[in-house]
């Protein structure tokens, strides 16, 4: 089964948050998905080397219409504002992003900012869900599960708070769980990197996370498994 399919990808807006993984499943999703795909954010993104890219100029409506004119060419496509810093990276849009409804099937929208890490803790403003988004999907990187909060974590201190655990502790799928069912973001919980951990690991992560309240999906994007626990 498709990922797409598996996690339940709906027309219209769907947030991408946490870490771990963002960028890739963004990426399998705009291939997976039928009809015109907007990949884009609302905090900064990467453009994606193999989709067309349109670089915003900073009027709405003319950045309107370009996005328009580009999709009667492309069947995907990245839209964002050029980083005037010269980072490479791109930032939101000129303009809203529901405005793209009209036209494209799908908009994809990386909503959350993790610094490469595997495991994302959120400040009180995060993550930045796009107005009419209608689904979000919390990824998490299970390469963090065994190493110290310290060295896994963005915003480690935050997710000490959550856990009551302290920097130096080793991340276990027990303080995993807990800072999400403390968060409680997402419609939906993406569990990837599982390729990496070793049996055990995954046991005992599959068996914290079988009675999640929320629907949880774990395995691999880079080895095209996916189950729901």
């Amino acid at each position: 089964m498709k990922v797409s399919e598996l996690i339940g990808i709906r027309p219209g807006i769907t947030s991408v948050i946490g870490s771990g993984g963002k960028t890739s499943l963004l990426s399998r999703l705009a291939e997976e998905l039928p009809g015109k795909v907007i990949l884009t954010t609302t905090t900064h993104i990467l453009p994606f080397p193999d989709i067309p890219l349109l670089e915003c100029g900073g009027d709405p409506q003319e950045d309107l219409r370009m996005v328009r004119e580009s999709l009667m060419k492309e069947r995907v496509l990245c839209v964002g504002t050029k980083d005037p810093a010269g980072s490479g990276k791109l930032s939101v849009p000129s303009f809203p992003l529901c405005e793209l409804l009209p036209y494209a099937d799908y908009i994809l929208a990386e909503a959350d900012g993790s610094k490469r890490l595997p495991i994302k803790a959120h400040e009180k403003n995060e993550p930045v869900i796009p107005k009419g988004s209608g689904f979000t999907v919390n990824v998490v990187g299970a390469s963090g599960i065994g190493k110290p909060i310290s060295e896994c974590c963005h915003r480690p201190l935050i997710f000490c708070r959550l856990t009551d655990a302290v920097p130096e502790d080793l991340l276990s799928p027990a303080l995993l769980q807990k800072a999400l069912v403390r968060e409680n973001l997402g419609d939906l919980i993406l569990i990837n990197q599982c390729d990496t951990l070793s049996a055990g690991n995954r046991q005992a992560l599959f068996s914290e996370f079988s009675n999640s309240r929320k629907p949880v999906c774990a395995g691999s994007l880079l080895k095209n498994y996916f189950e729901r626990l």
